[in-house]
């Protein structure tokens, strides 16, 4: 019997909707077998073959089946792996192939809303998670997407409305139950303490119960209760701390690699220099980078770029290592050689899909980019760089007090407090060598400074990133550009100073924080 074409897509279709990607990876290829140049195979095949590991393949086979067919699921398919592989301005380009015939299915909708967030167009990506949520409204993923998206644009009432919603169908939904508590300052009459509670108490699972503790120490502490939410975060740390393979010895080796090859990277050859002036803002997390980064980027001839790997990134192509870590030693030694005007010609492409206005200047604010500082100065030469620093004991209790992307290894040493503390040791260190090795490239701000006398350290910001002034700099949280990061309530308000000196509260349990610091000669006062 001849089983037509039709019907072995559709047992290809059937098979993927199952999950059995043998099935499907048999069916697609032996229709490709018959017929090379079918689309639909190509698309069944890349996505089974991204769905194993194997990216490039899926990539390979996605890209043909775009090519032989535009259609807007194809091309959904195949941004999500540029983006994966790190190839954003591919993955912009096929959004926009996308969008002149957008897929009608609500899996194709979520995955260009993702791409689009990544890239950073949360505009762009609201539109695509608002018709996923409309063609299945039971799927709990979908309705996430869009609350995040919600929250990114400013539109916090809509947020809550959508995480209640989704809380409604799905009620231990731990990621929306953290976000929701995030949205705003709870207060002694309306806050989700008591649902919480319950939730937290139910949930088995680590991750849940690592977000919905951090959920209920929040909202302990917007009502007044700073030591029961002391509590609750020692305990959730704790506890997931216990599950991680880690050590700060992981970090130190890449503090020793930076500081031991710089001499490397100062000496490197530096060709055909770009004369483009980023900003960077620097810092330890959860300092001041994003109020900064707020401040600057209202500057009429700025805008933010976001926190952007784009430098990490082209570090790691120049080295050229294998390693599966973005930085490590080897990482580090192998990019101390490599030709430096290269790596900023390679950062700026990657930056140039984040950019709205070419003709603006533009923030990157990845705080972790302070580890790249020399990297930054020899590669891009008229680069400005500001870094923020705090008060080393309210920078450990903020880091700890902060739930970063979990799966992400590089903020392991975030849930104990002394590694914190020995993480900060090496900031300090590694930043009293820019200032020593390259006087007057790196702006030291003190969050403190910027609260006590916000119109003169803005006129400091704005003079060293090389800007005229501007009043609009004053009225940061008017500015209306989305805000992606864990600071996204604050930087909505005019400044304050409820965060300063917030160690105080708990000085009995940060007191071996305290010792740590003066046994290593930081001053905490």
């Amino acid at each position: 019997m001849i089983v037509t074409r039709s019907r072995r897509i559709d047992a290809a279709r059937q098979a993927l909707a199952k999950g059995d990607l043998q099935a499907t990876h048999a069916l697609a290829s032996a229709l490709l077998a018959d017929s090379p140049g079918d689309a639909e195979a190509h698309f069944l095949l890349g996505v089974v073959e991204s769905s194993q590991g194997r990216i490039q393949a899926g990539v390979l086979h996605l890209d043909r089946a775009v090519a032989l067919d535009p259609r807007g699921e194809y091309c959904a398919q195949l941004a999500k792996l540029f983006c994966l592989v790190r190839r954003d301005g591919d993955a912009a380009a096929t959004l926009r192939a996308a969008e002149k015939a957008p897929p009608e299915d609500a899996l194709s909708r979520d995955t260009m809303g993702c791409v689009y967030a990544r890239l950073g167009d949360h505009a762009a990506a609201l539109v695509h998670f608002a018709h996923a949520v409309a063609l299945e409204p039971g799927n709990s993923e979908y309705r996430y997407n869009h609350a995040v998206t919600l929250n990114f644009l400013g539109r916090v009432d809509a947020a809550d409305a959508a995480l209640e919603a989704l809380i409604a169908m799905v009620p231990g939904h731990a990621r929306a139950h953290h976000l929701l508590s995030s949205l705003r300052k709870q207060s002694a009459g309306a806050n989700h303490v008591a649902r919480l509670g319950r939730i937290h108490a139910q949930a088995r699972d680590g991750r849940d119960r690592l977000l919905l503790g951090y959920a209920l120490a929040k909202e302990l502490e917007d009502i007044g209760e700073p030591d029961q939410a002391l509590d609750m975060l020692c305990a959730a740390n704790d506890e997931h701390r216990r599950t991680l393979d880690y050590s700060f010895a992981r970090d130190a080796a890449a503090f020793d690699a930076i500081e031991a090859h710089w001499p490397a990277v100062r000496a490197a050859p530096a060709a055909a220099l770009s004369r483009e002036a980023p900003i960077f803002i620097i810092g330890m997390p959860r300092t001041g980078t994003t109020l900064v980064d707020r401040i600057v980027s209202s500057h009429p001839g700025v805008e933010s770029a976001g926190e952007l790997q784009a430098m990490p990134l082209a570090v790691k192509m120049a080295a050229a290592t294998r390693s599966r870590t973005v930085l490590d030693a080897e990482t580090i030694a192998a990019a101390s050689r490599a030709d430096m005007g290269r790596i900023g010609h390679d950062y700026l492409k990657r930056a140039r899909h984040h950019r709205r206005d070419p003709s603006l200047r533009f923030t990157d604010k990845f705080p972790g980019n302070f580890q790249y500082a020399g990297f930054i100065a020899r590669a891009l030469p008229e680069a400005r760089i500001i870094c923020l620093r705090r008060n080393p004991m309210d920078t450990v209790l903020a880091n700890f007090r902060n739930l970063f992307a979990i799966s992400s290894r590089y903020y392991d040493y975030s849930y104990d407090l002394l590694d914190i503390a020995a993480y900060y040791v090496r900031f300090d260190r590694l930043m009293a060598l820019w200032a020593r090795e390259m006087p007057g490239r790196v702006l030291e701000v003190a969050y403190e400074d910027l609260i006590a006398d916000q119109q003169g350290q803005t006129r400091r910001l704005i003079e060293h990133a090389g800007l005229d002034w501007s009043e609009r700099c004053l009225s940061f949280h008017e500015n209306a550009a989305p805000v992606s990061t864990p600071s996204a309530a604050q930087v909505r308000r005019p400044i304050y100073s409820d965060s300063v000196a917030r160690w105080k509260r708990h000085a009995e349990v940060l007191e071996p924080v305290r010792a740590f610091f003066e046994q290593h000669g930081i001053a905490t006062e």
